[in-house]
């Protein structure tokens, strides 16, 4: 089961904040990020990852209803690394709290 944005808003309002508060907080902070990653530069969160931009140029590819080639334009991607605390308390080590 996936959490949710909801579910976020609904952690940070059990920490004692409003609901309006706490929406303003979780949509805040994913507007900052997203703002950021908008701009090119990456976003890293101490302990527990990395969101980096990524350019992807151009290259071949295929239309597979029509298997008509085509040549995908360049783009950006967001890509993910987690931090080694997040990946060793995913994997169940304790060592790493």
């Amino acid at each position: 089961m996936a959490l949710t944005k909801n579910d976020i808003v609904n952690k940070v309002n059990d920490l004692g904040f409003t609901k309006k508060k706490s929406v303003e907080v979780v949509e805040s902070l994913l507007e900052i990020i997203k703002g950021t990653l908008s701009q090119g530069d990456d976003v890293l969160v101490s302990g527990f990852g990395k969101f980096c931009v990524k350019a992807k140029r151009p290259r071949r590819g295929r239309n597979p209803a029509t298997g008509e080639d085509l040549i995908l334009r360049q783009r950006k991607v967001v890509t993910f690394k987690c931090s080694g605390k997040l990946r060793d308390r995913v994997n169940g080590s304790r060592t790493a709290a």
